[in-house]
C-alpha cells in the first residue's frame, strides 16, 4: 500500500500520547503537513492532559528528528528493505525505536504499547512483525551501542547517520563552516557541534512587538526569562506560547532571536535622507514584518509587506495588526522602483539553519531544491535593489547557511549591476561574538544558540 493510499486509512483511534504522536508522523509523511501546525491541531483533538501532551510532543518530534539513525538501526533488524514495509508500520517502528533508545520508557512498556498501536493502525500481521523487530532493537543495547554499529568511522556518511542528517546536508554545512569559520574550533569539531545542536530542541523565544508591548511586561510573564542577544526577546522556560494572553492577542509573538537580530540590524543601519518607506518583500508568515512594522511606526515610517499567497498574506495581516500595509503580490514586481528607504529580502530558502525547530525539514529538502530556489533568490534580491531609492538600504536574509543561498547569490547579483555596494553588517549586532570574517552576519545554532541566519546589507549607490 502506497502512502497516498494510506491517506485516509492510517489515523490512530487511540486517544493516547502514543496515538497522538503517531498521528503527527502520519500527517507529516502522508499529508505533507508542517509538524508545528499539525501538532497543535492533533493535541487539541486528543484532549490530552499536560503530561501526556508533553510526551506526545517529545515522542513525535524526537522520532522525526532521529529518523535517519532509527532507519539505520531498523534496517539491521528487518529482513527486507525498509521501503518495502507498510508506511504505517514504519512510522510505528520508528516511534518504538525512539522510546527504546532515547526516552526513559521501560523496554517492556515501549514494546507492548507500540505493538498495540501497530495493531490499531495497520493490523495483526504488522503488529506481530513490530513485536519481533522491536525486541531485536531492545536486545541490541542502547543508543551509543547501536550508533557504534551503524555509524562507525569518521566519514561524512557515518557522521550523517550518527547525527541523523542527510549526507548532502552534512557536506553543505561543512562547506559553509569552512568558508566562514565562526571561531577557533577545527572544522570537523565545529561541524559535529553544529549537527549535534540541530538535535537539541529549542525553547520557544518570544518577542515584545514595539508599540504593542514593552519588554518589561514580556519579562514579567510567568516562565519568561531574558533573551541572550535581542533587546526585545524573552525565552519561555516552561509551558506553551499560546497559553499566554499577549501571544494570543498579538502583542507578543514567537520569533527566534536570530530572526529578531537580522531585522533589527536592517532597521538600525545608518541612512541618509528620508526614512519613511520600509518594505518587506517576502513577508510571510509575518514575524520579521511585525517587528519592523513596530519599529517603523515609532519612527514615523510605514512598512509595506508583500506576500504572494493569499492565505499567507492573511496570516501576515493578523500578525502585523494595523501597523503595516499588506499587499498580495509578487515581490519581484509589486513595488515601484526607487520608492523604498529600507527593503528586507527574506528570501525563500532550504531552511537548513532552522533544523532544530523544524525536525521534518531535513528529510523534505533535497539538493535539487537549490536549483529551483537559486534563480528566485537572485530575482528577489535584484528586485529589492530596484525598489530601494538611491542611498537606501537592502537586507538580504536567509535562514540557511548554504553558500549557494548566501554568498553566491549576493556575489552574482552584485557582479551583474553597478548601482549597489555591500557594507559591514557585523557592527550592527553589538555584543554578539564570532560572526565570521567578511561583511555579512552569520549566526549559528552551536555558537549563538539561535537559528542559523545569514544577513548581507547593501546600499544603493
Amino acid at each position: 500500500m502506497t502512502r497516498g493510499q494510506q491517506r485516509n486509512q492510517g489515523r490512530s483511534r487511540r486517544r493516547t500520547a502514543r496515538g497522538a504522536a503517531y498521528d503527527l508522523l502520519h500527517a507529516v509523511h502522508v499529508d505533507d503537513a508542517y509538524a508545528n501546525i499539525a501538532m497543535a491541531e492533533i493535541l487539541a483533538q486528543a484532549n490530552l492532559d499536560a503530561r501526556d501532551a508533553a510526551m506526545a510532543t517529545e515522542l513525535a518530534y524526537g522520532t522525526l528528528r532521529w529518523q535517519g539513525l532509527y532507519d539505520a538501526v531498523l534496517a539491521q533488524c528487518v529482513d527486507r528493505p525498509l521501503d518495502a514495509l507498510d508506511g504505517r508500520l514504519l512510522d510505528v517502528l520508528r516511534m518504538g525505536a525512539h522510546q527504546l533508545l532515547a526516552m526513559r520508557v521501560p523496554a517492556h512498556a515501549a514494546v507492548g504499547e507500540t505493538v498495540a498501536l501497530a495493531r490499531d493502525v495497520a493490523g495483526e500481521g504488522p503488529a506481530r512483525l513490530a513485536n519481533a523487530v522491536l525486541r531485536r532493537v531492545a536486545d541490541g543495547g542502547g543508543a551509543e551501542e547501536w550508533r557504534g554499529r551503524v555509524a562507525a568511522g569518521d566519514s561524512v556518511d557515518a557522521m550523517a547517520v550518527a547525527t541523523s542528517h542527510p549526507a548532502w546536508i552534512v557536506r553543505a554545512l561543512g562547506q559553509a563552516l569552512a568558508a566562514h569559520p565562526p571561531g577557533e574550533a577545527p572544522g570537523t569539531l565545529s561541524l559535529r557541534a553544529l549537527l549535534d545542536a540541530d538535535n537539541v530542541p529549542a525553547r520557544p523565544v518570544l518577542v515584545a512587538r514595539p508599540g504593542r508591548m514593552s519588554v518589561a511586561d514580556l519579562l514579567a510573564l510567568p516562565g519568561v526569562s531574558p533573551g541572550t542577544w535581542s533587546p526585545y526577546a524573552g525565552v519561555l522556560e516552561d509551558g506553551r506560547p499560546d497559553d499566554l494572553a499577549p501571544v494570543r492577542d498579538g502583542r507578543a509573538g514567537v520569533q527566534d532571536e536570530g530572526s529578531q537580530l537580522v531585522a533589527l540590524a536592517l532597521a538600525d543601519a545608518a541612512i541618509d535622507g528620508p526614512d519613511e518607506s520600509w518594505v518587506d518583500l517576502c513577508a510571510g508568515p509575518g514575524g520579521k514584518a511585525a517587528l519592523l512594522a513596530g519599529l517603523a511606526g515609532q519612527r514615523g515610517a510605514q512598512l509595506t509587506a508583500i506576500e504572494p499567497h493569499p492565505h499567507r498574506a492573511e496570516l501576515v495581516r493578523r500578525t502585523v495588526g494595523e501597523g503595516a500595509r499588506v499587499i498580495v503580490g509578487d515581490g519581484r514586481t509589486a513595488i515601484a522602483p526607487g520608492s523604498a528607504d529600507r527593503v528586507l529580502v527574506d528570501a525563500p530558502c532550504t531552511g537548513l539553519g532552522a533544523l532544530r525547530r523544524r525536525p521534518e525539514a531535513r528529510w523534505r529538502r533535497a539538493p535539487a531544491d537549490l536549483a529551483t530556489l537559486g534563480p528566485l533568490q537572485r530575482e528577489l534580491l535584484s528586485a529589492g535593489i530596484d525598489a530601494a531609492r538611491r542611498g537606501g538600504v537592502i537586507g538580504y536574509v536567509t535562514c540557511s547557511p548554504h553558500v549557494a543561498e548566501t554568498d553566491l547569490v549576493v556575489d552574482d547579483v552584485l557582479r551583474a549591476r553597478g548601482d549597489v555596494e555591500r557594507f559591514d553588517a557585523r557592527p550592527l549586532l553589538a555584543g554578539v561574538p564570532d560572526l565570521g570574517e567578511g561583511h555579512a552576519v552569520r549566526l549559528w545554532p552551536h555558537v549563538h544558540g539561535t537559528d542559523g541566519m545569514f544577513l548581507a546589507l547593501l546600499r544603493k549607490a
